[in-house]
């Protein structure tokens, strides 16, 4: 029996297998076939292999191009020419002195060797100009990319040099250039081992307009001597060594002092004035400064302005304004004729400011000194004036009769107060000490919510400890407020209350009452930093005006030197507090929370209920009956 043939038709062609391996032999894997590059990857793959070869290759190949596309258009350009040539020779060489002309090859025609000379010669000239385009380049973009570094050195004279980066630097630097444009020019140079276009943009906004002030920054290390002697500090009037905000700050503020010794000298008379975190390191930086220099523990300096605003409510904005450069702040005047003329004289021959106090010769301060205090040699004047420049009058002026009745009981004494402290850092233990040194007993409570604030007379909100551990120290602070309003809308009473702030963009923020300070002890500390930097004497001047004790910033009633509803010129109420043994400085009107300073003695308002007199004097309760 025959066999069917095979059908040969592909569609009913079975599919062909492949053989199995013997035992024993590895299985293949069968790979899929794989698509050749494309046109576009072949090409890069070609410009990487002729980058990779050098200059020499690069420099071919664009030389090939340019032929390429030079001379195709020379012909089309001469071709198209009735004025070219007649025969191929002439438009021949046109089109040679056409490509030579556009490359910059002399485009010489004749002889072969004469071509190539010609060539060669602009070859030569080419090779010249670009190593010459390339060294000028070169040379500018080094020194571009120098400034930019910030690592080029600073002539100046008289600047002030500020030496490291801090939260504080652009509120130091604000008012350093403040104070230089009140003496119409200068410059403030700042050394900080950051960036040099980040800090220029931070402190872009400081920069006082149209001021003839110029504001410097470069970058190095503080404490590398190198970096420091491209800032001249011996040429500058005043040295400021800010503590950074990194671990270890007053070890690094150390060695910042001990590279301005190395760099200046012992003897070079450069006003110094520095700032540590923690008073355990405050001796070490001293030494490291040397004498004559002055060197402030900020957190003291702190926890004294806090208990200050404890012991005198609603004294934040004054503080404030009292330590910028914007409006009144203290000078000591030296004019000629000063020793031996008594205090009381002095005072009332300031026309234009308001004198709180006897600088004596060895920087000493005694502030409100009694009206016969006769000045010694070397003594000066401390008053509050807008600018150095301020007036004392050769002779005291005639006395003005009275024109205002004055009160003859002496304010009235403050009954014992009990403060509350919510919150807790290291400032803490600085602040109870100084509220028991004001005769204020005060209560500790870390949890930030108290249930019966109005239990006390006073609440303290300090900030949340500050450190790498606690990025916002302010959140339990604003937190803390939030609390007290609440219940102070439930209770029906409201207590006065100081909050530290650290943040100055958590100002407005915060949930404060009338009755609320709000302390920015971080920039009150700058300014005061700033102050010092123009006149180290004003030093000890700030250390007894912020003491606990003694004579300071007080906040008395209007009503306590004249009769409600008189009215009368400043320079009235001058008088009345002298004669109850207190140096009026200003005052705060009933309908504004922004305090004056040193207003015009001739400026007439009616006095009231609510108009605070800001005054020099002794604590509350202690203020002498009027002086006979």
């Amino acid at each position: 029996m025959r066999k069917e043939r095979e059908s040969t038709v592909p569609s009913q062609r079975t599919p062909r297998r492949r053989p199995r391996p013997a035992a024993g032999q590895p299985v293949r894997a069968v790979r899929p076939p794989v698509a050749g590059p494309g046109l576009r990857a072949r090409a890069r793959y070609w410009v990487d292999r002729t980058v990779v070869r050098g200059v020499p290759a690069l420099a071919g190949w664009l030389a090939l191009a340019c032929l390429g596309l030079v001379a195709p258009v020379s012909a089309l350009l001469v071709w198209t020419d009735s004025k070219a040539p007649d025969t191929l020779q002439g438009k021949a060489a046109t089109v040679w002195r056409t490509v030579g002309q556009t490359l910059r090859l002399g485009g010489e025609v004749g002889p072969p060797l004469r071509m190539l000379l010609s060539v060669f010669l602009a070859l030569v000239s080419l090779l010249y100009v670009s190593f010459l385009v390339g060294i000028v380049t070169t040379a500018l973009t080094d020194r571009l990319a120098e400034l930019e570094r910030g690592q080029t050195t600073v002539v100046e004279r008289g600047h002030t040099l500020v030496l490291g980066w801090s939260e504080q630097t652009p509120t130091v630097v604000a008012e350093l250039l403040a104070a230089h444009a009140q003496h119409g020019r200068g410059a403030v140079v700042v050394l900080a081992d950051r960036d040099k276009g980040e800090m220029e943009r931070e402190l872009r906004d400081v920069l006082p307009p149209r001021a003839r002030v110029r504001l410097l920054c470069r970058r190095g290390r503080p404490a590398d001597p190198g970096a420091l002697a491209r800032v001249t500090p011996a040429a500058a009037g005043a040295v400021v060594v800010l503590p950074p905000d990194a671990p270890g700050a007053d070890a690094q503020v150390t060695r910042a002092l001990l590279a301005l010794r190395a760099v200046v000298g012992e003897g070079c008379p450069v006003r110094i004035v520095a700032a540590v975190r923690d008073g355990a390191h405050l001796a070490t930086a001293r030494l490291a400064a040397g004498p004559g220099a002055v060197v402030l523990d900020v957190d003291d300096l702190a926890a004294r302005l806090l208990v200050q605003c404890v012991l005198e409510p609603g004294l934040a904005l004054v503080l404030e304004d009292l330590l910028d450069f914007a409006g009144a702040e203290l000078h000591i005047l030296r004019p000629p004729g000063l020793p031996g003329r008594r205090y009381g004289e002095l005072a009332a021959a300031c026309p234009d400011s308001c004198a709180v106090g006897i600088a004596r010769a060895d920087g000493t301060p005694h502030l409100n000194p009694p009206p016969q205090t006769v000045l010694a040699p070397g003594d000066g004047l401390l008053v509050l004036a807008e600018d150095h420049r301020a007036v004392v009058l050769p002779a005291a002026p005639t006395p003005a009769p009275a024109t205002v009745p004055f009160p003859t009981r002496p304010p009235t004494a403050a009954a014992p107060r009990r403060a509350l402290v919510l919150g807790w850092n290291h400032r803490g233990e600085r602040v109870l000490e100084g509220l028991a040194r004001g005769g204020v007993a005060a209560v500790r409570d870390g949890s930030g919510r108290s249930p019966a604030p109005e239990a006390y007379d006073h609440v303290v909100v300090l900030a949340g400890p500050d450190g790498d551990g606690h990025p916002d120290p302010d959140g339990p602070v604003l937190e803390a407020l939030l609390h007290l309003r609440a219940r102070a809308r439930e209770s029906g009473r409201s207590v006065p209350a100081v909050a530290e702030l650290t943040d100055a963009r958590n100002r407005r923020l915060a949930p404060a009452g009338p009755r609320t300070d709000l302390l920015l002890t971080g920039r009150l500390a700058a300014l005061l930093i700033a102050q010092v930097s123009q006149d180290v004497h004003l030093a000890a001047a700030f250390d007894a005006l912020f003491a606990a004790t003694g004579d300071g910033v007080r906040l008395r009633p209007a009503t306590d030197f004249v009769p409600p509803g008189t009215e009368a010129p400043f320079g009235s109420l001058v008088t009345a507090a002298a004669r109850h043994g207190a140096a009026a400085v200003g005052y705060r009107p009933r309908d504004a929370s922004r305090p004056r300073l040193n207003p015009p003695k001739t400026e007439t308002r009616r006095w009231g209920a609510g108009d605070v007199l800001i005054v020099v004097g002794p604590v509350p309760g202690r203020l002498p009956g009027p002086c006979p």
